[in-house]
């Protein structure tokens, strides 16, 4: 493969088109493919329908979509004629779709027949066009969810007549974008609740692309299966433009990927490699592999035993991997930390699974590693031409700030100077506002966020992350979360009620009794947890959390809904 003339998202996907024409690029699960020269000839067309509408170089135009191929060519389809990408996750509330579409001036709009509704009633003055994306039919002003049918039956003949008028712009669209020009503005859903548009440019986008594809190996024979929403950076870089650069397949569902979608799914496109956060593995492994391996007396007291417990976790490892298609060589985890006893499972299963660390404004991967290279609870070595630096360690352990300096650093936040220049060093360096520490061999352990940061009654530093971790490691433990109440250690649990069910089958308790149990149960847990942790660190009052702790994308808990 000739190297890129130029790091942007344009030269990336005409150098692919040329080089794997035939090849699928972007593919529904048993529906609709698009090869490489298809691809770019409907990006093509959809540069030239935003063209005809007015939108020019600059311009902001939102992607506000579940995840479909369509997306991909939408995405292409605005950063290749100059304009800029304004991905909205799915799961936004239509207040805030609204409030983004709002605040970043979007010109135009791309939308989902599922999600046209959290448009309806948007009165924005600068928004002139809004574009079907099932099929890139224009919808008329006004157009009620109601009327959105009549629209889907003329979308077939609307895309047949647009090609025809993208023809008299041939030769007459010379857009020359370059590597500094704004590719994306990306509003993020972090833990804290306040949404910050990112600023990435094609360099900062396509820099973290190439420096990817030189930790794992990414080729025209491997197939991806899309699980994760394509607007949050993990997916879209790593999951979308990664594997374009590299003449690789991406597959996606057409609905939600839970396990009756899921399973069939993974039987049809045997994906090679996924993109994954913890809590899928975490989920799995607590409450369908562990109960097999730990269901009886017997079994639970031969788990104990190292050498039969990764005899055990070979056996079921063989077995996962026939439950993702059997093919797969490379399953990459990140968005949040990898709870310790699954990350040693997966270790002792041989699963092929890759570790990664980074943030929206690092479009996403700072650090990373390959199936063969990960070290336990580490998140990997700084990607090529990427350089981390631990500001102010602390002298007894290195513990300090993570900073990120390299070529996929955000230019900052939108319409936000202040808060740029909050986390940005005068010499240059991203201040991501982690904790973490370097070893000897260049390995990055990240030790949670600076500030989650607790300082203990002795006035120790404590890192809830690491108690959560220690939590989690409990069977009749979903999830959980630490925090600081009246100068003390506190932290909610999400049980694990199927376990629970279990437990008390068949012995036809009250709901008085079950309340009754659960309390001595939380009281055990407590100091079960505390046996396993520094005196400074142990939990004073521990919390039961009866519904699933609401969540980011990356299924990271929004701490502040709870703390």
């Amino acid at each position: 493969m000739p190297p890129l003339e130029k790091l942007t998202l344009r030269a990336l996907l005409q150098r692919s088109a040329t080089a794997f024409a035939d090849q699928t690029a972007l593919s529904a699960v048993d529906g609709q493919v698009y090869t490489y020269a298809t691809l770019f000839s409907h990006v093509q067309t959809v540069s030239h329908l935003l063209r005809s509408r007015g939108v020019v170089t600059g311009d902001r135009v939102a992607l506000l979509s579940e995840n479909k191929p369509q997306w991909g060519i939408a995405y292409f389809a605005i950063t290749m004629m100059g304009a800029v990408v304004v991905p909205i996750l799915p799961d936004f509330h239509m207040t805030e779709v609204q409030h983004i579409i709002q605040h970043s001036e979007c010109k135009a709009v791309f939308v989902s027949k599922r999600l046209y509704g959290k448009l309806e009633n948007l009165e924005v003055r600068h928004l002139t066009t809004v574009v079907l994306l099932d099929d890139f039919s224009l919808v008329p002003p006004r157009t009620t969810k109601e009327k959105l049918m009549e629209v889907l039956e003329e979308g077939g003949r609307e895309f047949a007549r647009l090609k025809e008028r993208a023809l008299k712009f041939v030769g007459r669209i010379s857009v020359d974008v370059e590597e500094g020009d704004l590719a994306a503005i990306v509003y993020t859903s972090g833990t804290t609740g306040h949404s910050k548009g990112v600023m990435l440019t094609h360099k900062n986008i396509v820099s973290d692309a190439i420096a990817t594809s030189q930790i794992v190996s990414i080729g025209p024979n491997d197939r991806f299966l899309s699980i994760l929403p394509l607007a949050h950076m993990y997916e879209c870089t790593l999951g979308m433009v990664t594997p374009i650069l590299s003449g690789a397949s991406v597959f996606y569902l057409d609905k939600p990927p839970t396990a009756p979608v899921l399973l069939p799914a993974l039987e049809s496109v045997k994906p090679t490699i996924m993109l994954s956060v913890p809590l899928v593995i975490e989920k799995m492994f607590k409450t369908r592999i562990l109960p097999r391996l730990t269901g009886s007396a017997v079994t639970r007291s031969l788990y104990r035993v190292p050498f039969i417990r990764k005899q055990l976790h070979r056996a079921a490892g063989r077995k996962l991997l026939k439950t993702f298609g059997g093919a797969l060589k490379l399953f990459c985890i990140g968005g949040a930390p990898l709870a310790a006893d699954v990350e040693q499972f997966l270790r002792e299963a041989r699963f092929p699974y890759a570790i990664g660390y980074g943030l929206t404004e690092t479009s996403p991967l700072v650090v990373g590693t390959g199936p063969a290279t990960t070290k336990h609870q580490s998140a990997g070595k700084s990607l090529p031409g990427i350089n981390i630096r631990i500001d102010n360690p602390d002298p007894s352990n290195g513990e300090g700030e993570i900073l990120v300096q390299g070529p996929t650093v955000m230019k900052g936040y939108y319409k936000d100077n202040a808060r740029t220049e909050e986390v940005m060093t005068q010499d240059g360096w991203l201040r991501t506002g982690d904790l973490g520490v370097v070893d000897e061999d260049g390995y990055v352990f990240v030790k949670g966020r600076l500030k989650n940061l607790i300082l203990g009654p002795n006035g120790k530093n404590v890192y809830p992350e690491a108690i959560e971790s220690v939590i989690n490691e409990f069977e009749i433990v979903l999830e959980s979360l630490v925090f600081q109440q009246n100068n003390q250690i506190a932290a909610r649990v999400h049980l694990n009620y199927e376990e629970l069910d279990r437990k008390f089958a068949g012995e036809n308790l009250p709901d008085s009794q079950i309340r009754e149990r659960v309390k001595a149960l939380l009281e055990d847990l407590r100091r079960q947890i505390n046996d396993r942790l520094s005196s400074h660190s142990r939990i004073q009052t521990l919390i039961e959390q009866t519904e699933p702790f609401e969540k980011t994308p990356t299924q990271k808990i929004k701490r502040h809904l709870y703390v």
